[in-house]
């Protein structure tokens, strides 16, 4: 018998007889086996086989395959298979060690530039410590769960590019996102695990706080957070601000009348009066009781011409000193978001806030003054990258001329045609309709790039924005099926179905995985309250219960590739291709709604805003299956059920084809049109589309286009080669910024996108002249 074999990283080490008897007595023992002493006997024969082959100095590789020779030959074969498919796994688990280590080569030794995957998410710098460091940890735990954690079907559909388990390396850390309500949050105070923070008194306060609370809760999820009441929740600073600087005013005014030694006490004791014999805080709104109350009583003290100069001063200067508080908060608040990190100083916050909805006095200054600050941009002029401003539209509040926000729909409309944000929902949507009962908690929020979270079939009570989010999504690659299925729709929706159960069941184990957590796992996000029920739980407890108040998502990708090869054609190109699209995405929806009827559980289909995924199911089904026209012949897949960028359509027509995918897509959505040059020349036209959007029943949608700015000279705008303002041409040295929405977010620089994205920016077309006096045709 040999005494020495050899290893497979060339070592030679002592041969153990006994570590063959093991393999072979745990392959049988899989199968029901209990015999260690067979085992060895089997061990033995193994080791005769190989002698008899006069082989010396064996490999690891020729053990195996003796022992796969020996278990066959003397007719274990059920140990047989086990051990050949222990041995094939063992074998991938050692190829993606090494595939491990050669992408933590090029993340250690290649700038972003040279390395795609540096550049995933646009809103991480790959190139920073930080930025490198996070990424480590995101591809080892990706390699840890798909070997050691997922179910062996489901990891194998992820790495086959089947289907794509989005945050894979979050898998048994966290949820994706949480709506957060300001509100509830802030009239108790909270502790970010530092101190405790009482409710805030005044504007600059609860902005400060809203900031505080947007990177707490960030840090314990990975995917975005949003604000979904920000006018209702903020308005509340302003009313406190707003009281508290008409006293003062006050007490300036009125001590201007008192010319006498003992003023001083005189004007505080009439202060004291004042604010303890009305029982009345002073009020923005035109109509307020305590302004006729106080009214009466500077008229007793000063005579009516004295007291209608002191309220008239009083009022005008409190307001104005409101407003510019207001104004300065909003600004802080854009400023720490763009700057402020999370995830071990890695990443700005994924933030986003919807307002919109709010008339009265207070809400409006919030609306107003958050566009303003936005519009105004950053220290320099550059344009805010977050938060991700969503403005809710609705008819009777800021729809139509007539509506008491009008005007700030149309200041909207304005600084969206400057910095990109602004993006609009609309709630008269049938499927944002059914849900609103005039309330804020009823009004539908979106999430950054598109998430939507409102029904709730586990609690149908409960169908309202605050304290829910998105638990996990997983996304199917359409065009691989259809192109696998050669134009037989029937065999192609056959595989859909069985690749929709395949995610269901895969989120659903995920979903058990996230259940296992406790409260204390989620020291702000469970800790603080924010989500759903969880001040019910103690640190210890379970948070099963609550999360099942989130959603669980599949997405898709693709559904344009996969149309033009089922029929041909595209849902662009084709009436027929049209509806085969809404079959199949209908299709989609009938699966999730099933298992939310049969789990209780919130299973919801979202338009999946694919990032990095766009480039990597491309490349894999390229190298498979070759290249097909329209198909796999570009860098990227198109973005859900999105019209391909690279298709001439107008603005009218994309809208229409988009809009009923909506309605179809309850986990989100969202439409873009792109407009050529500066819309801020043609506001009118800015407003058609919104408009247009609204009508034909889109829930989410925005307008891309070019924002440009020279560094050198401060010009935002439209910038060719050369900048309009100071005539300077780009240089390596200092390029002009060109900012860019991607997957619904903005990039401060197209080079931190990803390979695909690249190529998808630079082949969208325009739907329409934003330069153009014509009005859209849909007018």
């Amino acid at each position: 018998m040999f005494q020495k074999i050899i290893k497979r990283d060339g070592r030679t080490v002592e041969f153990n007889i006994e570590r063959i008897a093991t393999a072979i007595y745990k392959s049988a023992k899989a199968v029901g086996g209990q015999d260690y002493h067979t085992s060895m006997e089997l061990s033995k024969d193994v080791v005769s086989y190989l002698s008899k082959k006069d082989i010396k100095l064996p490999s690891v590789e020729e053990i195996q395959d003796a022992v796969e020779k020996t278990l066959i030959e003397t007719g274990h074969a059920k140990t047989a298979k086990e051990y050949i498919l222990y041995r094939a796994e063992r074998t991938r688990i050692r190829e993606k060690n090494t595939h491990l280590m050669k992408i933590y080569e090029g993340l250690t030794f290649k700038d972003s530039s040279e390395n795609d995957t540096k550049r995933e998410n646009a809103n991480i710098d790959g190139d920073t410590a930080m930025g490198t460091m996070l990424k480590y940890g995101s591809e080892g735990a990706k390699q840890f769960y798909t070997t050691h954690v997922l179910n062996r079907s489901h990891s194998n559909a992820h790495e086959n590019g089947d289907i794509h388990i989005h945050d894979l390396d979050f898998l048994t850390l966290t949820t994706t996102c949480c709506q957060i309500d300001l509100e509830k949050l802030f009239a108790k105070g909270f502790s970010t695990g530092h101190g405790f923070l009482r409710e805030p008194n005044d504007i600059s306060s609860y902005s400060a706080l809203t900031c505080i609370a947007i990177q707490s809760n960030q840090n314990d999820q990975h995917g975005g957070q949003s604000i979904p009441n920000f006018d209702y929740a903020l308005s509340k600073g302003v009313s406190k601000t707003y009281a508290r600087l008409y006293r003062q005013n006050l007490e300036k005014a009125i001590m201007l009348l008192c010319e006498f030694d003992d003023a001083e006490i005189f004007v505080k004791n009439m202060m004291s009066d004042i604010k303890n014999k009305f029982n009345l805080v002073p009020e923005l709104s035109a109509d307020s009781a305590y302004q006729d109350k106080e009214a009466e009583f500077l008229k007793e003290n000063f005579g009516t011409v004295n007291a209608l100069k002191i309220q008239d001063f009083v009022l005008k200067k409190a307001l104005a000193e409101t407003d510019r508080a207001c104004y300065q908060a909003m600004e802080s608040l854009v400023h720490n978001l763009n700057t402020m990190h999370s995830r071990a100083g890695a990443q700005i916050p994924f933030s986003s806030i919807n307002y919109g909805m709010d008339t009265s006095s207070e809400g409006r200054m919030i609306i107003k003054n958050i566009l303003l600050a936005t519009e105004k941009g950053l220290g320099n002029e550059e344009t805010p990258i977050f938060p991700i401003h969503i403005f809710k539209v609705k008819e009777g509040i800021n729809y139509n001329s007539s509506d008491p926000n009008y005007d700030l729909f149309k200041l909207a409309c304005r600084v969206s045609a400057k910095r990109l944000f602004p993006n609009f929902s609309f709630i008269d949507a049938s499927f944002n309709a059914s849900f609103y009962k005039g309330t804020p908690e009823t009004e539908v929020a979106y999430m950054g790039c598109r998430t939507r979270v409102m029904a709730n079939k586990y609690d149908p009570s409960r169908e309202i924005v605050s304290g829910r989010g998105n638990l996990s999504f997983t996304s199917v690659n359409l065009p691989r099926i259809a192109i696998k299925n050669e134009r037989n729709i029937e065999d192609f929706f056959y595989e859909l179905d069985i690749k929709t159960e395949l995610v269901i069941d895969q989120l659903l184990e995920r979903f058990e995985i996230q259940c296992n957590k406790k409260s204390k796992n989620f020291p702000f996000l469970m800790g603080q309250g924010i989500w759903l029920d969880s001040d019910k739980l103690k640190p210890e407890d379970s948070i099963r219960e609550v999360i099942r108040h989130g959603t669980l998502t599949v997405g898709f990708i693709g559904l344009a590739e996969a149309l033009k090869a089922l029929t041909g054609s595209h849902h662009g190109e084709s009436a027929d291709a049209q509806e085969l699209g809404l079959k199949i995405i209908s299709r989609m929806r009938e699966k999730t709604d099933e298992a939310a009827k049969r789990y209780k559980l919130n299973f919801s289909l979202i338009a999946t805003p694919a990032e990095g995924l766009s480039g990597r199911f491309v490349r894999m089904d390229r190298k498979k299956y070759g290249e097909i026209p329209g198909v796999t012949d570009r860098e990227y897949y198109t973005n859900s059920f999105h019209i391909p960028v690279h298709y001439n359509i107008t603005a009218f027509d994309k809208i229409r084809l988009e809009a009923p995918y909506h309605e179809l897509t309850n986990g989100g959505h969202i439409t873009y049109v792109e407009m050529n040059g500066d819309p801020s020349n043609n506001l009118e036209a800015f407003e058609s589309v919104i408009k247009a959007m609204k009508e034909a029943g889109i829930g989410y949608g925005s307008i891309n286009h070019p924002v440009d700015r020279d560094p050198e000279c401060g010009y935002t705008g439209v910038i060719g080669e050369v900048c309009p303002k100071c005539k300077r041409s780009e240089s390596a040295d200092i390029p002009f910024e060109r900012i860019r929405r991607i997957t619904g977010y903005l990039v401060g620089t197209v080079n931190r996108f990803n390979d695909a994205k690249k190529a998808e920016e630079s082949q969208r077309v325009k739907h329409m002249d934003a330069s153009s006096e014509r009005k859209m045709e849909i007018l």
